[in-house]
């Protein structure tokens, strides 16, 4: 495929499912920005839970919310999309109705509205990368991924600085907060719904069986993943505890550079990634890698300065991080799409979100356990074991599979690379979908 040269708004807003979904995203990023940052505080402060309580209670409903990304695969190889992608909604929408019922002093039905709340949380990224895929192809598929995250991170954004502002209303704010989310879900849901965008199954390849063949394997690619993420969680809580643990420097810090992070992800993740759709996907994956671990590095010299230059120090390196993360983001989820075949696209989105949720839930136990042991243990292990993944993602061949035009899975990229079998795969991909 030919690189992205420039931005077309226009274009762009079709290959991301057409103005309706646009909107149903923005909607339901804004609904969870206003409650699922506060999660933990409706359970402490409405609910009257242990702090311990509820942190468990929430991770558990992550980690047991992970359980149902293989019927999910199966569902999206079956064809459906939009639905999907309301469904996932619904069920959070479900969440939030079953968090408002819980009585005070509960933990058992707490704990059942965060399983809820995860299975939709784990649910949609996968279904909204297979309906983009759907709909957009080559490396406007990867800008149009790319435009969904940065919009979907300004709506966290401004749902979080809504529901920061009515804290002050305590209890009753968090209810009306949730209130709000519940109800941002179920239009978030009917707006996705109301595209009634359906894959068809891919011609060819199932005429003589290829089409039951199993999702690629990617096992570096996946177990890479794992440690990728980490990054997500390092402006949220590995910088916050660093800063005001370690070095004792003032919570506006941590503040400033969660705000950082996330206009610079809102403002340059479709410019980067266009600028990036120059290289082969993998490539840009191992490069993603190089640069986080630059920025760990960048960490670690950083807490080693004097007092009063460490924080803002640290502040510098997390603009590298984020520019790591954003062109991991970019170029992650486009990289699978790209290699999946049509008829295993599903499962294969699964098994990364799989390997994704998996990271963002181990993420806080293990800096939480390695940042006691000083800087050098914390950012010279993410450092190491984010190099070592970077590695394994350049070192990894893709399997060689005939499509139904013979060509070798193996062979060439999108713009005729040797090695990456990107092409090949987006070449099997049929274009095929139906609006009912």
């Amino acid at each position: 495929m030919e690189a992205i040269t420039k931005i077309r708004p226009r274009a762009l807003v079709r290959a991301c499912g057409g103005p309706r979904y646009a909107v149903a995203l923005a909607v339901d990023a804004l609904g969870t920005g206003l409650l699922r940052p506060f999660l933990l505080l409706y359970g402490v402060m409405v609910l009257g839970l242990s702090a311990p309580a509820t942190g468990i209670a929430m991770t558990a409903g992550i980690v047991v919310g992970l359980v149902c990304m293989p019927a999910v695969g199966r569902w999206l190889d079956r064809g459906a999309r939009s639905t999907v992608v309301a469904a996932s909604m619904l069920v959070r929408a479900l969440g939030v109705a079953l968090l408002l019922a819980t009585p005070a002093g509960h933990v058992w039905p707490f704990a059942t509205a965060a399983l809820v709340l995860g299975v939709g949380n784990q649910a949609w990224p996968a279904a909204h990368a297979a309906l983009v895929a759907t709909v957009a192809h080559g490396r406007e598929r990867d800008t149009a991924l790319a435009a969904g995250r940065a919009l979907r991170n300004a709506g966290l954004g401004v749902g979080a600085l809504l529901a920061t502002a009515c804290l002050a209303g305590g209890a009753t704010a968090l209810r009306a907060m949730a209130v709000a989310t519940g109800i941002a879900y179920l239009t978030a849901a009917a707006l996705a719904r109301s595209v009634h965008l359906r894959a068809r199954p891919a011609a060819g390849p199932a005429e003589d069986g290829a089409g039951a063949g199993p999702a690629p394997r990617m096992r570096a690619l996946l177990a890479a993943n794992v440690v990728y993420v980490f990054c997500l969680n390092v402006p949220e809580i590995a910088l916050p505890l660093v800063l005001v643990t370690q070095l004792h420097a003032s919570p506006v810090w941590s503040a400033a550079v969660f705000v950082a992070n996330t206009v610079l992800v809102v403002t340059l993740q479709v410019p980067v990634t266009v600028l990036m759709s120059r290289f082969p996907r993998r490539t840009v994956l191992a490069v993603a890698g190089v640069v986080l671990t630059a920025s760990y590095l960048g960490f670690l010299a950083a807490t080693s300065l004097g007092t009063g230059r460490a924080a803002p120090a640290v502040a510098a390196v997390s603009v590298v991080c984020t520019l790591g993360e954003i062109v991991y983001a970019g170029s992650a989820t486009a990289l699978v799409t790209a290699l999946a075949p049509a008829h295993a696209l599903g499962r294969a989105l699964a098994r990364f979100e799989l390997s994704t949720g998996f990271g963002l839930a181990v993420s806080p136990a293990v800096i939480t356990a390695l940042a006691p042991h000083g800087p050098g243990v914390l950012w010279g292990g993410l450092a190491g074991a984010t190099l070592l993944s970077a590695s394994a993602v350049a070192a990894e061949k893709d399997g060689a599979r005939k499509d139904g035009a013979g060509k070798d899975g193996a062979g060439k990229d999108g713009a005729g690379r040797e090695g990456t079998g990107e092409g090949a795969a987006e070449e099997d991909r049929g274009a095929c979908l139906s609006r009912r």
